[in-house]
């Protein structure tokens, strides 16, 4: 049976690693959403600054226990931090956060009441894109609905929006992450992953979120960012060459169109 909205629990996920610039004002985020049923798994991977202190307040600030850090052992990138993470959850639904991202204050009881009012499994919103400073960059929009096929062509998400009900979608469907000797983009994977089952991600066309860049992320190495998608299509998806080169040239035009 379906989980009422009203109790439903939200684990919440973070990777985290150096952000003390901006973690901050992630987790007050958090703290401010109108949905209060949620529990916050965050695991370092290895951090140098001071993260996970700023962490440790913000859990005590909250003083509802609703809030666990746990540490990975050596350095081993967000992938694995996430993948730790959910090994720690307990919640009916997933919901993706990086330590530099924002949350408007509605993200989750929007999400949450979308999703049980049309039985989405996966759900995506739209966001507004800061700058480093938190100034205002643009809005991104998104479609109704996706599947796998779409995904190939136009991954229109962030991981910040995405939210999955666990009744769903298995947990151990969000959970692998290949060991293999090439980079990829895991995200992708995961959600190339759920979506390949038949499952339709449903998106609401608001911004309930805020993505931040900033030189030190991921997806700031535009070459290596092509290569990692490049490299998901053809050995993680199996796709021949031809439709590889399709599906990126579409990648790349609306990552384009996204930005103006």
């Amino acid at each position: 049976m379906t989980v009422s909205r009203d109790d439903a629990l939200v684990s919440i996920i973070m990777p985290l690693f150096n952000s003390e610039r901006f973690v901050g004002e992630t987790l007050d985020s958090v703290l401010a959403q109108t949905y209060g049923n949620w529990e916050l798994v965050v695991v370092d991977d290895c951090s140098t600054d001071r993260s996970p202190d700023i962490v440790k307040a913000f859990s005590q600030r909250d003083g509802r226990d609703r809030v666990r850090l746990y540490s990975l052992a050596s350095n081993q990138g967000a992938a694995k931090a996430r993948q730790a993470a959910l090994s720690y959850v307990s919640g009916d639904y997933i919901a993706y956060l990086d330590s530099d991202d924002v949350w408007l204050p509605r993200k989750l009881e929007r999400q949450l009441e979308f999703m049980e009012g049309v039985g989405a499994a996966m759900c995506f919103t739209g966001y507004e894109t800061i700058e480093e400073d938190g100034a205002h960059r643009n809005v991104v929009h998104v479609p109704g609905s996706m599947r796998y096929k779409d995904f190939l062509k136009q991954t229109i998400t962030c991981s910040h929006t995405i939210m999955f009900d666990l009744e769903r979608v298995p947990l151990d469907l969000l959970s692998e992450v290949r060991d293999v000797p090439y980079d990829y983009p895991e995200d992708l994977d995961t959600w190339l992953r759920v979506l390949k089952t038949g499952i339709v991600a449903r998106g609401i066309d608001e911004p309930l979120a805020k993505y931040r860049r900033h030189d030190g992320s991921r997806s700031a190495a535009k070459t290596k960012a092509v290569a990692r998608t490049w490299n998901q299509y053809t050995r993680n998806e199996g796709l021949n060459p031809l439709y590889s080169a399709y599906c990126l040239f579409w990648q790349l035009t609306h990552a384009v169109l996204k930005r103006i």
